[in-house]
């Protein structure tokens, strides 16, 4: 019998959209697209709840669409296909409130949210300053799980949107490279980000999982486990 809390991990609401977009939707079943993204929530309401009934206390969504439009490119291909670029989070961030709205007390949900993690690749960049205002604001999780191991997602300050109440868990350990991050450069990128959110509201993870396909990352499982203890090691340090 486990002590710890099991994590059960589903694909965002979003992401059945954010790749195929209208193409993906059958024209014939929804003329109307409204009509598909009600569907959409209210099936994922129903699997929210069943998840709570069978004993689940915390589920992830999790969701590259929302880190992946902070990046212009990936916003100029949606542009490309005709689709409303400049404010697809704002309706993906609606649809996701709706397929939470209701949810059972004691189910803690979160949201992953990365920009790229295919066998140590990646498919997108950019700070979160574009979604940020909205995302931290606006989107009815628990926690957000972010993506902070290198450059590409920018610095800390889209922080600053985050509310009281809402932990934000830095992703500063990337899953991507075998090198092991030095305890004190991770400490100080904390120390960086609880200038825009406080401490106790702070948490550290790698950046993605190790494994996000069959195929896996460029790390043996010695390095994966050398990673975790890090981990480990300094959340111990800086918050006992």
């Amino acid at each position: 019998m486990t002590t710890g809390t099991p994590k059960l991990t589903i694909p965002s609401p979003s992401m059945v959209h954010y790749r195929g977009g209208p193409a993906a939707i059958d024209p014939a079943v929804y003329p109307d697209e409204d009509a598909f993204w009600d569907d959409l929530s209210g099936a994922y309401a129903r699997q929210v709840r069943a998840i709570a009934d069978l004993g689940g206390t915390y589920l992830q969504l999790d969701d590259t669409s929302l880190a992946y439009l902070n990046d212009p490119a990936q916003r100029a291909m949606l542009a490309a296909q005709g689709r409303d670029a400049e404010h697809q989070h704002e309706r993906y961030i609606r649809q996701i409130n709706a397929a939470l709205a209701g949810r059972p007390d004691g189910l803690t949900i979160t949201t992953h949210m990365c920009r790229g993690n295919y066998r140590s690749s990646w498919a997108a960049e950019g700070s979160y300053e574009f979604v940020a205002e909205a995302l931290f604001s606006q989107l009815d999780v628990d926690a957000f799980f972010l993506e902070y191991d290198d450059a590409r997602s920018g610095g800390f300050a889209p922080l600053r949107f985050v509310p009281p109440g809402k932990m934000v868990v830095l992703g500063l350990v990337t899953t991507k490279r075998p090198e092991l991050e030095s305890k004190d450069d991770l400490k100080r990128r904390i120390d960086e980000a609880s200038r825009y959110v406080p401490p106790e509201q702070l948490c550290l993870s790698p950046q993605c999982g190790f494994s996000s396909t069959v195929e896996g990352n460029n790390l043996t499982r010695e390095q994966q486990i050398a990673k975790l203890s890090l981990i480990v090691e300094t959340a111990a340090e800086v918050w006992g």
